[in-house]
Protein backbone atom coordinates (compact mmCIF):
# COMPACT_ATOMS: atom_id res chain seq x y z
CA UNK A 1 0.00 0.00 0.00
CA UNK A 2 2.74 2.08 0.88
CA UNK A 3 4.18 1.64 -2.71
CA UNK A 4 0.85 2.79 -3.98
CA UNK A 5 0.19 5.87 -2.16
CA UNK A 6 4.26 7.30 -3.28
CA UNK A 7 3.32 6.43 -7.04
CA UNK A 8 0.38 8.24 -6.82
CA UNK A 9 2.20 11.40 -5.07
CA UNK A 10 4.85 11.49 -7.61
CA UNK A 11 2.56 11.01 -10.37
CA UNK A 12 1.04 14.26 -8.89
CA UNK A 13 4.14 16.03 -8.38
CA UNK A 14 4.77 15.49 -12.32
CA UNK A 15 1.34 16.43 -13.21
CA UNK A 16 1.35 19.73 -11.14
CA UNK A 17 4.67 20.11 -12.25
CA UNK A 18 3.52 19.99 -15.74
CA UNK A 19 0.64 21.87 -15.32
CA UNK A 20 2.36 24.74 -13.70
CA UNK A 21 4.89 24.35 -17.19
CA UNK A 22 2.00 24.47 -19.13
CA UNK A 23 1.05 27.86 -17.43
CA UNK A 24 3.89 29.92 -17.97
CA UNK A 25 4.04 29.30 -21.35
CA UNK A 26 1.24 30.15 -22.09
CA UNK A 27 1.35 33.49 -19.90
CA UNK A 28 4.73 34.04 -22.17
CA UNK A 29 2.75 33.64 -25.84
CA UNK A 30 -0.39 35.52 -24.71
CA UNK A 31 2.26 38.34 -23.35
CA UNK A 32 3.90 38.24 -26.06
CA UNK A 33 0.67 38.98 -28.23
CA UNK A 34 -0.08 41.90 -26.10
CA UNK A 35 3.34 43.47 -26.78
CA UNK A 36 2.55 43.09 -30.15
CA UNK A 37 -0.71 44.58 -30.23
CA UNK A 38 0.32 47.51 -27.74
CA UNK A 39 3.49 48.15 -29.93
CA UNK A 40 0.65 48.46 -33.02
CA UNK A 41 -1.64 51.02 -31.05
CA UNK A 42 1.71 52.87 -30.03
CA UNK A 43 2.86 53.00 -33.71
CA UNK A 44 -0.36 54.16 -34.81
CA UNK A 45 -0.61 57.32 -32.25
CA UNK A 46 3.42 58.04 -33.49
CA UNK A 47 2.43 58.03 -36.78
CA UNK A 48 -0.62 60.50 -36.26
CA UNK A 49 1.82 62.51 -34.59
CA UNK A 50 4.61 62.82 -37.53
CA UNK A 51 1.58 63.34 -39.66
CA UNK A 52 0.24 66.31 -38.21
CA UNK A 53 4.04 67.48 -37.66
CA UNK A 54 4.32 67.01 -41.34
CA UNK A 55 0.96 68.73 -42.42
CA UNK A 56 1.74 71.79 -40.36
CA UNK A 57 5.83 72.35 -41.38
CA UNK A 58 5.73 70.71 -44.35
CA UNK A 59 9.05 68.53 -43.62
CA UNK A 60 9.16 64.82 -42.91
CA UNK A 61 9.28 63.55 -39.55
CA UNK A 62 9.87 59.83 -38.62
CA UNK A 63 7.75 58.43 -35.78
CA UNK A 64 10.11 57.15 -33.53
CA UNK A 65 14.24 57.76 -33.17
CA UNK A 66 15.24 54.65 -34.53
CA UNK A 67 12.32 54.47 -37.96
CA UNK A 68 13.57 54.48 -41.30
CA UNK A 69 10.36 55.66 -42.42
CA UNK A 70 7.31 58.74 -42.12
CA UNK A 71 4.18 59.04 -43.57
CA UNK A 72 3.97 60.40 -46.50
CA UNK A 73 0.41 60.28 -47.32
CA UNK A 74 -3.28 59.48 -46.00
CA UNK A 75 -4.98 56.57 -47.99
CA UNK A 76 -8.76 56.10 -47.03
CA UNK A 77 -11.91 54.26 -48.35
CA UNK A 78 -14.84 56.76 -48.03
CA UNK A 79 -17.69 55.63 -46.02
CA UNK A 80 -16.39 51.82 -45.06
CA UNK A 81 -13.92 53.75 -42.07
CA UNK A 82 -10.86 52.65 -43.66
CA UNK A 83 -7.92 54.75 -43.02
CA UNK A 84 -4.34 54.36 -43.50
CA UNK A 85 -0.81 55.94 -43.28
CA UNK A 86 1.32 55.33 -46.16
CA UNK A 87 4.87 55.06 -45.32
CA UNK A 88 7.82 55.99 -47.25
CA UNK A 89 9.48 52.82 -48.49
CA UNK A 90 7.76 48.67 -49.01
CA UNK A 91 10.64 47.32 -46.88
CA UNK A 92 9.25 44.64 -44.13
CA UNK A 93 10.05 47.07 -41.56
CA UNK A 94 8.26 49.45 -43.07
CA UNK A 95 5.20 47.26 -44.03
CA UNK A 96 4.56 46.05 -40.11
CA UNK A 97 3.61 49.72 -39.69
CA UNK A 98 1.21 50.44 -42.82
CA UNK A 99 0.96 50.27 -46.20
CA UNK A 100 4.34 51.40 -48.25
CA UNK A 101 5.22 53.34 -50.89
CA UNK A 102 7.64 51.85 -53.62
CA UNK A 103 10.68 54.39 -53.92
CA UNK A 104 10.59 53.73 -57.88
CA UNK A 105 6.90 54.75 -58.67
CA UNK A 106 4.96 57.97 -58.02
CA UNK A 107 4.35 60.22 -54.97
CA UNK A 108 0.69 58.83 -54.00
CA UNK A 109 -1.44 61.77 -55.44
CA UNK A 110 0.36 63.11 -58.33
CA UNK A 111 0.76 62.48 -61.78
CA UNK A 112 1.71 58.95 -62.93
CA UNK A 113 1.23 55.67 -61.00
CA UNK A 114 1.88 55.74 -57.23
CA UNK A 115 2.75 52.07 -55.95
CA UNK A 116 1.71 51.05 -52.52
CA UNK A 117 2.21 47.59 -50.66
CA UNK A 118 0.83 46.06 -47.68
CA UNK A 119 0.38 42.79 -45.60
CA UNK A 120 -2.87 41.09 -46.76
CA UNK A 121 -3.81 40.10 -43.07
CA UNK A 122 -3.20 43.40 -41.78
CA UNK A 123 -3.48 47.00 -43.48
CA UNK A 124 -4.47 45.83 -47.08
CA UNK A 125 -7.38 43.22 -45.83
CA UNK A 126 -9.98 45.63 -46.81
CA UNK A 127 -8.86 45.47 -50.65
CA UNK A 128 -10.97 41.72 -50.53
CA UNK A 129 -13.64 43.94 -50.35
CA UNK A 130 -13.22 46.36 -53.18
CA UNK A 131 -15.61 46.33 -56.45
CA UNK A 132 -14.48 47.98 -59.76
CA UNK A 133 -16.13 51.94 -59.19
CA UNK A 134 -15.28 51.94 -55.52
CA UNK A 135 -13.77 55.16 -54.44
CA UNK A 136 -10.38 55.99 -52.72
CA UNK A 137 -8.53 58.73 -51.32
CA UNK A 138 -5.24 60.29 -50.89
CA UNK A 139 -4.53 62.82 -48.76
CA UNK A 140 -1.54 64.47 -49.58
CA UNK A 141 0.69 66.22 -46.80
CA UNK A 142 -0.14 69.91 -48.04
CA UNK A 143 -4.26 68.86 -47.31
CA UNK A 144 -4.89 68.15 -51.14
CA UNK A 145 -7.26 65.42 -51.00
CA UNK A 146 -7.38 63.23 -54.48
CA UNK A 147 -10.22 61.21 -55.31
CA UNK A 148 -9.32 57.68 -57.10
CA UNK A 149 -12.12 55.21 -58.98
CA UNK A 150 -11.46 51.51 -58.92
CA UNK A 151 -10.97 50.60 -62.40
CA UNK A 152 -9.81 46.82 -62.00
CA UNK A 153 -8.92 44.03 -59.78
CA UNK A 154 -7.01 40.85 -60.47
CA UNK A 155 -4.88 38.23 -59.69
CA UNK A 156 -1.23 37.73 -60.78
CA UNK A 157 1.99 35.84 -60.42
CA UNK A 158 4.67 38.15 -59.45
CA UNK A 159 6.89 37.16 -61.73
CA UNK A 160 4.36 38.37 -64.04
CA UNK A 161 3.62 41.61 -62.56
CA UNK A 162 4.63 44.37 -64.59
CA UNK A 163 2.98 47.62 -63.10
CA UNK A 164 3.36 51.00 -65.17
CA UNK A 165 5.46 53.63 -64.18
CA UNK A 166 4.43 56.80 -65.87
CA UNK A 167 0.57 57.91 -66.32
CA UNK A 168 -0.92 61.32 -67.33
CA UNK A 169 -2.77 61.67 -64.34
CA UNK A 170 -2.58 60.51 -61.05
CA UNK A 171 -3.15 56.74 -60.67
CA UNK A 172 -3.18 54.16 -58.26
CA UNK A 173 -1.93 50.75 -57.58
CA UNK A 174 -2.52 48.57 -54.16
CA UNK A 175 -0.45 45.43 -54.57
CA UNK A 176 -0.87 42.32 -51.65
CA UNK A 177 -0.23 38.71 -50.95
CA UNK A 178 -2.64 36.41 -52.35
CA UNK A 179 -4.66 34.37 -51.12
CA UNK A 180 -6.15 36.59 -48.38
CA UNK A 181 -7.17 33.78 -45.96
CA UNK A 182 -3.71 31.92 -46.94
CA UNK A 183 -2.02 29.83 -43.92
CA UNK A 184 1.37 30.11 -45.22
CA UNK A 185 2.85 33.67 -46.51
CA UNK A 186 5.28 34.09 -49.36
CA UNK A 187 3.11 32.53 -52.12
CA UNK A 188 3.70 33.82 -55.90
CA UNK A 189 0.05 35.50 -56.38
CA UNK A 190 -0.26 38.88 -56.16
CA UNK A 191 -3.95 40.86 -55.73
CA UNK A 192 -3.73 44.11 -57.61
CA UNK A 193 -5.84 46.49 -57.34
CA UNK A 194 -5.37 49.78 -59.83
CA UNK A 195 -7.26 52.90 -59.47
CA UNK A 196 -7.05 56.61 -61.33
CA UNK A 197 -8.01 59.96 -60.33
CA UNK A 198 -11.46 61.17 -61.02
Amino acid sequence: MGGAAAGRAGRSRVLRALALVLAAVGLWLTGGALVIHAKAALAQVLLQQAWQYAQLTGRPLRPWPWADTHPIARLGVPGRGTDRFVLAGASGRTLAFGPGHHDDSALPGTPGNAVLSAHRDTHFRFLRDLAVGDALTIERPDGVEVRYRVRETRVVDRRDLVLPRHAPAPMLTLVTCYPFDAVTTGGPLRYVVVATAD
